[in-house]
């Protein structure tokens, strides 16, 4: 029956152990939460941008130019086409700085 008290120090030192702990595995949990909504909007502007310039310089060329076919949609899925690669590189290039 001869059992020793914690000191202040020691107790202290549970308690920053416990709280460190804690806020390390808020941190990766949000981390990871984080990181997916940057890599959902990282895609999603990827995507979006040349999609949206293919189709206004498509309308333009489609106004000025006389032609058998629709620059509009010829150049609608360039942009889609250009915004995949390009977020396919940017996820790319995040999965490896994880």
């Amino acid at each position: 029956m001869n059992e020793k008290k914690p000191t202040a120090e020691e107790k202290m030192l549970r308690k920053v152990e416990s709280d460190a702990r804690i806020k390390i595995r808020g941190r990766s949990k949000t981390d990871t939460v984080v990181f997916g909504l940057g890599m959902f909007g990282i895609v999603g502007w990827s995507i979006v941008v040349p999609t949206v310039m293919g189709i206004a310089l498509g309308v333009y060329l489609d106004g000025r130019v006389d032609s058998g076919f629709s620059w509009t949609l010829t150049l609608l899925f360039a942009g889609v086409i250009v915004g995949c690669i390009n977020a396919w590189y940017w996820v790319q290039q995040k999965s490896s700085q994880r």
